[in-house]
């Protein structure tokens, strides 16, 4: 028997393409208005008169500095915890030890502190140890938030790989490292691009750590640039708007390159 058209699922779900569209349309299209006559303009019409001079604005004003901090700070956030996490949860999941498993109980603790009850002893942590206003005093907290659930993701994910498979690895002579990057490394690979994933958003976004740990203009990551956008062209808001487009082109293509294995990732880590 055919089955019947889920009519209202899809007017629900044409409902939240609106939802979800319509406001990604009022960006693009405001950040090709000129600013005179902007505020006179419908905002959901087509600009009459478009133009890239709010791009221009935006890319003169230290645009790309701020983006290679920002591609800096992600890079090397992700990079560390990928690899940290990643012989953590190895070892959680492979040691019968009690270490391990209290190891794993301390992750999942971490899970539960909110980051901002530990900026005050983040910010004095790195005052102490003169790394204030410097893109490494991001990295560091940052990779510290990231490390907990990477594991909880990362060690649930291995836990479905056959204890066979190492076990004829070992036979074969190969230790630790060599099953780590023979074996877990490859069978693992889609919840490692969740963790980079996830991981390189939040930091790409992340705005507390920037904001208390830096403080000069040659160290302001994209969140920061753009909060002072805000203030240095006034009311331009197609610049700004502009500058929002620009910022985000970087975490869309991230997106695109991982969207394949984010799904699968993200099951293998919340599944159990």
């Amino acid at each position: 028997m055919r089955s019947r058209p889920n009519v209202l699922g899809g007017l629900g779900g044409f409902a939240w393409l609106l939802v979800v569209l319509v406001p990604v349309y009022y960006i693009v299209v405001t950040s090709l208005r000129r600013q005179r006559g902007f505020f006179d303009a419908n905002p959901l019409s087509p600009p009459t008169d478009p133009t890239f001079d709010n791009y221009k604005l935006v890319l003169e004003n230290d645009f790309p500095r701020y983006l290679l901090n920002s591609v800096v700070v992600t890079a090397g956030t992700v990079v560390v915890t990928v690899a940290v996490s990643l012989m953590a949860a190895y070892y959680v999941v492979r040691s019968r030890t009690r270490f391990a498993g209290l190891t794993y109980s301390t992750f999942l603790l971490g899970l539960a502190i909110p980051l901002q009850a530990t900026i005050i002893p983040i910010y004095y942590l790195i005052t102490r140890a003169h790394l204030y206003d410097s893109l490494l005093a991001i990295i560091l907290p940052s990779v510290a938030f990231a490390i907990p659930l990477s594991v909880v993701i990362l060690a649930n994910f291995l836990r479905d790989v056959p204890n066979e498979l190492f076990e004829s690895m070992r036979v074969d002579g190969a230790g630790h490292w060599r099953m780590l990057g023979s074996l877990v490394l490859p069978l693992v690979k889609p919840a490692v691009v969740t963790v980079a994933v996830y991981d390189g958003l939040n930091v790409w976004n992340g705005f507390l750590f920037p904001l208390i740990l830096t403080q000069s203009a040659d160290q302001r990551v994209l969140p920061m640039a753009l909060w002072a956008f805000q203030g240095q062209f006034r009311v331009n808001i197609p610049a700004v708007l502009a500058a929002v487009i620009l910022s985000t082109l970087p975490v869309l293509a991230l997106y695109v390159l991982g969207r394949r294995y984010l799904v699968t990732g993200l099951t293998a880590g919340f599944g159990k």
